[in-house]
Formats: C-alpha cells, sequence, structure tokens
C-alpha cells in the first residue's frame, strides 16, 4: 500500500523495495564509479605548471603585479587615425580615455597614477569612482614603473551577488539547498583543479570531459537528493545520456570539422602551446554544458516513476512506463527550449557581426562560430531526449523488478480472503462431525 500522507513512518514493504532497487543498480554503478575513480587518479595533473602557463608567465615582465585603483578623473580624447576607406568596419573617429587613478595596494598605495585607456574600451564608460584592476610594470631600462588597465575590478559586487544567491538558496530549499551548494563547490573544485590543468597539460578532451562530469555527478546528485532508489536511477539515466552526448560530439565534430578557432580565445590557447586540442575543448565543453539539464531531467523523471508506483502499486510496467513519459514529454518540451535559447544568447554577438555582414543565410548557418553553436544544441537535445525514456525505464524496471517478490495489496486481499473461507469451511466439518 502507498505511503500514508498522514504517517511519519513510511510504509515497511516500499522501503524495502527501494533498498532492493539501490542494491540492483548498485551492480552496475559501483563498476562506473570505480571507473570514475581511476580515471580521475590516472588523469590527474602534477604539481608542475603547463606548458601553456609558463608560455604565459614569460610573456610577463618579471616583478610585474595586479593592483586594484579607483577612478578619480576621466578625459576624453580624440584619437583618430587614417581613414581605411569606405566600408572598412573601423570607424573614422575614435575616442580613447585617460583616467587618473588612486592605487590601493601594492609599493605604490595612495599614488595617483595616469592611465591610458584605449578606444575600444574607453566605449564601456568611465566615471569617477569606478574601481580597476590595474597591471604594475616594475622599471625596466629607460622606461619607469607604469600602470596598464586590465579589466573592471569586480570583487565586491560579485561577492555581494554570490551571498545572497546562497542566502536565497538555503532559506527556501533549506538542507537541500545548502547540500546542493556544497555540490557546486565540489563541481568548482574538479572544473578548476582536474579538468583545466588537464586539458592544458594535453590529456584526451573527451576523456577528461567524461571522468571528471561523471565524478560530479556522483557527488551532486547523492548531495542534493539524498542516497536513494530513485536518486540512483537518476544517476545511472544521466550516465547514459553523457556518454550519449560524448559519442554523438564526437562524431558531430568530426564530421562537421569543427577546428574550434573560431574563438580568440581558443586561437589564444593554440599560440600559447601546442598540447591543447581547439576541437577537442568544444568537444568537452559540450559534455559539460549538458551536465545541469541532464541532471534535471532524470531527476524528475525517476521522481515521477517512483511516485506513480507507490500511489498505484498495481500498475503495469507498461502502463507505469506510459504515464511517466507524459510528464516527461512536457519537461522534454521545455527544457529543449531552455537549451536553444541559452546557446542563441551565448553566442549572441557572433549572430550579430553576421547581421552587419548581411551573409547568405547558408554561409551565416555553416560558418565556425554559428556550426559550434548548432552541434551544441544539436547534440545536448538529443542525449536530452533520450535520456527522458531511458531513465523512465530503468525506474519502471527497478520497481517492478524488486516489487516482484512481494505480493501486491490484491493479491493479499485475495489471499485473505481465500484463507478466510477456509477457515470457515474447516470449522463447519468440524462442527458437522461433532453434530
Amino acid at each position: 500500500m502507498p505511503i500514508d500522507p498522514g504517517s511519519a513512518t513510511p510504509d515497511p514493504r516500499l522501503v524495502a523495495h527501494r533498498r532492493r532497487a539501490v542494491l540492483l543498480l548498485a551492480f552496475v554503478l559501483v563498476p562506473v564509479g570505480l571507473a570514475t575513480l581511476a580515471g580521475l587518479v590516472v588523469l590527474w595533473p602534477d604539481s608542475q605548471q603547463s606548458a601553456a602557463r609558463q608560455a604565459a608567465v614569460e610573456q610577463v615582465l618579471p616583478g610585474s603585479s595586479f593592483a586594484d585603483a579607483t577612478v578619480l578623473t576621466v578625459e576624453a580624447i580624440d584619437c583618430s587615425g587614417p581613414g581605411l576607406g569606405p566600408g572598412s568596419p573601423v570607424p573614422a573617429t575614435l575616442t580613447c580615455g585617460n583616467v587618473v587613478a588612486e592605487v590601493e595596494e601594492g609599493p605604490d598605495a595612495g599614488t595617483a597614477v595616469a592611465v591610458a585607456i584605449p578606444a575600444e574600451i574607453f566605449l564601456a564608460g568611465f566615471e569617477p569612482g569606478d574601481r580597476l584592476r590595474l597591471l604594475r610594470s616594475p622599471a625596466f631600462d629607460e622606461f619607469p614603473v607604469r600602470y596598464s588597465f586590465t579589466d573592471f575590478a569586480r570583487e565586491k559586487p560579485l561577492t555581494l551577488l554570490a551571498v545572497v544567491f546562497a542566502v536565497v538558496v538555503v532559506a527556501v530549499a533549506r538542507l537541500r539547498g545548502a547540500a546542493a551548494l556544497v555540490g557546486l563547490a565540489f563541481a568548482f573544485f574538479i572544473l578548476v583543479m582536474f579538468m583545466l590543468p588537464g586539458l592544458l597539460n594535453g590529456e584526451p578532451p573527451v576523456l577528461v570531459g567524461l571522468v571528471g562530469s561523471a565524478a560530479i555527478m556522483f557527488v551532486v546528485l547523492y548531495l542534493a537528493h539524498g542516497f536513494s532508489a530513485r536518486t540512483t536511477t537518476a544517476l545511472a539515466g544521466t550516465l547514459f545520456g553523457l556518454a550519449l552526448i560524448a559519442v554523438l560530439g564526437s562524431w558531430a565534430g568530426s564530421t562537421a570539422r569543427l577546428t574550434g578557432l573560431s574563438s580568440e580565445e581558443n586561437l589564444t590557447l593554440t599560440y600559447l602551446t601546442g598540447q591543447v586540442d581547439p576541437a577537442g575543448i568544444v568537444l568537452c565543453g559540450i559534455i559539460i554544458a549538458g551536465l545541469g539539464v541532464l541532471n534535471d531531467v532524470t531527476i524528475t523523471q525517476a521522481s515521477a516513476v517512483w511516485q506513480l508506483h507507490e500511489l498505484a502499486p498495481g500498475l503495469s510496467a507498461r502502463k507505469l512506463f506510459t504515464s511517466a513519459m507524459r510528464i516527461g514529454r512536457d519537461h522534454i518540451a521545455s527544457t529543449v527550449y531552455t537549451i536553444v535559447f541559452a546557446y542563441a544568447g551565448a553566442a549572441l554577438p557572433a549572430l550579430l557581426l553576421l547581421e552587419i555582414y548581411q551573409r547568405p543565410f547558408v554561409d551565416t548557418v555553416t560558418g565556425e562560430a554559428i556550426a559550434e553553436e548548432i552541434v551544441r544544441t544539436m547534440v545536448g537535445g538529443i542525449g536530452l531526449v533520450l535520456a527522458v525514456p531511458v531513465t523512465t525505464a530503468i525506474g519502471v524496471l527497478l520497481v517492478k523488478s524488486v516489487s516482484r517478490s512481494d505480493p501486491g495489496p490484491d493479491d493479499q486481499d485475495r489471499r485473505t480472503s481465500a484463507s478466510a473461507k477456509g477457515l470457515r469451511a474447516r470449522s463447519g466439518t468440524r462442527q458437522s462431525d461433532d453434530g
């Protein structure tokens, strides 16, 4: 019988079902977990700096350091150069800036320094009171100490936003929210300490993406949703989706000849070191991008299967699968939009440039920059859609296999009725014998 909503104690029969389901899935997931752990050990980067990081360090003048500064005054200056003719993307008139800022840290703390701002950065707008992140280059030969702009200082607003985010999550989701935040911290740890150095060291990108993503899912799912049969079912479906995305992504990237060289970041990585595979980084990014959506869909489907079974234990496997898939189809329809719009938003600058140049539609959608986003969207969408029926099927097989040995409510009622009839018959026989 299902759990009584008014009772704090769950049905022991359902508890036993869930435990047996976890044991069944353990036969599959434990080897996968051990393989993931072995992959982390084998691929974990050593303490030495990667060739890319060493190359980047060598390009910086020894003794250079970063410092925060506050803008005191801003002066706009005309830095126009010779015109490049009609149709040139470079405007004929350019405005640069001279900024005076007070250094807040380092050997020059409290000193006002002049910083030249190039035209493309001055477009962002500078106001007195803005906080900047400056690079301090030490004196070299006849050149004095100088400061150059690297970025705006964003520590305070980002820290405030992170605190508000954590407070809201914990206030609404309570212990589950706190556990999810711990899982998020673990995911960030794996990304920064394992995946990024591994990619820079030239390890196989797809393998690094699969091992790191699997490790994240093993920890994050159980932390956020607890150790239960439905969470284990969702984990199995998520791992299937990740493997499918890796296979489809490798095939699509090879067939579509994605080079990964459409972005300035990948070009810089290729310049700094020959170990980095730009096309492999694209594939690894596809795998990582699918983590959050897969987690959301699979845990929903696993919960739907188990809840439907507990509410109606007498449903056949076919009806249970069909009922759960009705929920899954609604989730698929909404999540597909999420994936497409998320990638479209990420590729918005490239789309705007293509709109400016008015290239033919076919050239636009098959160009490297847009093709990467299309492959990312299609591969992630296929993995997401197919993970729903697979997770549902795993859940149905589990709930039916672990409950098959136990009599259902109808069986118990029939057996009770038969026993009562037998007792009455035997009682009547004894009474006739006595008479």
